[in-house]
C-alpha cells in the first residue's frame, strides 16, 4: 500500500489551500481517509483512544450485509428460473441475479455519492461516511424489478432530504435508507407493492411466460395465512420479496457480526423480536374462533420470518443515529417496533410491509423515549439524595 500512500502524499498539495483544486479538497479527503486512517487528531479536552473510526464502523456494517446481498442475488435467479419451470444450478441462479442486482447497486452508489460529493464541495465540509452503508441498504430494500431511474431518485431523495438537510451524517432523525424506500412506496406504489416481484425478462429464444402468480408472503398472509410458505422456506428465504430481505438466516449471520463487533445493539434486536412475539401471541389468544383463516391466527413466530422483519430489525432498527440511545430506551424502542409491526400487518393490509413504517415511526419517538428514561433516572437519583 506504500505506492498508494505516496500517490496521496504527492497529490495532496494540489487540493490543499492555495492549490489548483483546493475547492475539491473534501472529495480528495474522502478518498484518502477511505484507504487510510485520518492523520489528524481531536483538539478537545476529552479524548477516547479507539482504532474504530466512522469509516471502519461503516465497513463492518457492509461486511454484515454481504450474506443478505449474496443470497439476494442467488434468490433473484432462483425465482426467475422457477417462474419458467426451468432446471438451473446454483451458479446459474447466482450469475443471473448478479447481473440483475449489480446495476441497482452501481446506480445507488454513483448517484448518492455524486450528490453528496457535490453538496459537500459546495458547502466546503468533509464528505461523511454514512452513505457507504446507505448506498447498499437502498438496493437491498427494493425489488429487483424496480426501474433504475427510481433507484437514482431514491438515492437523491435519501441524500438531500433524508440527511443533508438536517446537517449530514449523525444529524438525521430518521433512517435515510428507509426514508428513501418509503418515498418510493408512496410515490410509486405499483412498483413497490405489486404481487409479482420476480424478474420475468425473456431468455434467449424464449417468450415471456403467459402468466405467473406470485404474491409475496405478506400479501398471501392477509388473504389466508395457510397460503404462506413453510417456516423453513421463510427462514432460509426461498420466496419472493425485496432483494436482501427474504432470508432470515442471512440476516441472522449479519446480526452475529454486528453484535460481536459491538456495532449493532443486541438489546434492540432482541426487544424487536420479543415485541413481535408478544403481540402475535396476544392476537392468537383473541383470534375469532369462527374465522379460522383470519390473520390473527397466524403463529406468532411467523412474523419474525415474514417480509422484511429480520432485515429491518438487524440493519435498520439498530441504526445508531436514529435509534434510542439509552440502555432502557433501547428495550422500549425495540419492543414498540416489534409490536407495531404485527399490529399493522394484521389490521392494516394496505401497508403489508409494516416494518418500514414501524421503524420510521419509532425513529420520530426515539428522542422522547430517551428523554423520559433520563428524566425518570434523574428523579430516582434525587430521591436517594
Amino acid at each position: 500500500m506504500k505506492f498508494l500512500q505516496k500517490f496521496f502524499d504527492s497529490t495532496r498539495p494540489h487540493f490543499e489551500k492555495g492549490g489548483r483544486f483546493a475547492k475539491w479538497y473534501p472529495a480528495f479527503e474522502a478518498f484518502e481517509t477511505f484507504a487510510f486512517v485520518p492523520g489528524h487528531t481531536t483538539h478537545g479536552g476529552v479524548h477516547v483512544r479507539d482504532a474504530m473510526d466512522l469509516k471502519r464502523t461503516m465497513t463492518t456494517v457492509i461486511i454484515a450485509l454481504i450474506p443478505t446481498l449474496l443470497f439476494g442475488m442467488w434468490n433473484t435467479g432462483y425465482q426467475h428460473y422457477l417462474a419458467y419451470g426451468m432446471e438451473s444450478t446454483h451458479v446459474d441462479n447466482f450469475l443471473f441475479g448478479f447481473w440483475k442486482v449489480l446495476p441497482i447497486i452501481v446506480v445507488s452508489y454513483a448517484v448518492g455519492l455524486g450528490v453528496e460529493f457535490v453538496f459537500c464541495v459546495m458547502r466546503g465540509h468533509p464528505v461523511s461516511e454514512g452513505y457507504l452503508v446507505t448506498g447498499m441498504l437502498i438496493p437491498l430494500t427494493l425489488p429487483v424489478t424496480v426501474p433504475l431511474w427510481m433507484v437514482a431518485l431514491a438515492a437523491i431523495f435519501c441524500t438531500l432530504l433524508g440527511k443533508e438537510i438536517f446537517g449530514g451524517t449523525g444529524m438525521n432523525f430518521m433512517n435515510p435508507a428507509l426514508l428513501a424506500r418509503a418515498f418510493l412506496f408512496f410515490a410509486f406504489p405499483a412498483y413497490m407493492s405489486g404481487d409479482i416481484w420476480t424478474d420475468l425478462s425473456p431468455e434467449a429464444g424464449r417468450a415471456l411466460v403467459d402468466g405467473y402468480s406470485g404474491a409475496t408472503n405478506l400479501v398471501a398472509f392477509d388473504a389466508n395465512f395457510h397460503n404462506l410458505p413453510s417456516p423453513m422456506d421463510m427462514f432460509l428465504g426461498f420466496e419472493q420479496g425485496s432483494i436482501g430481505e427474504t432470508s432470515a438466516a442471512a440476516c441472522l449471520i449479519g446480526a452475529l457480526i454486528l453484535i460481536v463487533s459491538g456495532v449493532g445493539s443486541w438489546r434492540i434486536i432482541l426487544s424487536c423480536c420479543l415485541g413481535a412475539l408478544l403481540m402475535g401471541l396476544t392476537f392468537n389468544l383473541l383470534a375469532p374462533a369462527d374465522l379460522p383463516n383470519h390473520s390473527m391466527h397466524t403463529p406468532a413466530y411467523y412474523h419474525l420470518l415474514m417480509g422484511g422483519f429480520a432485515f429491518g430489525t438487524v440493519y435498520m432498527a439498530t441504526d445508531p443515529v436514529s435509534a434510542a440511545q439509552t440502555e432502557r430506551g433501547k428495550w422500549i424502542y425495540g419492543l414498540l417496533i416489534g409490536a407495531f409491526t404485527v399490529l399493522l400487518r394484521v389490521f392494516n393490509p394496505a401497508y403489508p410491509e409494516a416494518m418500514m413504517l414501524s421503524i420510521l415511526l419509532m425513529n420520530v419517538f426515539a428522542p422522547l423515549i430517551d428523554n423520559i428514561v433520563v428524566e425518570q433516572h434523574i428523579k430516582k437519583r434525587l430521591k436517594r439524595a
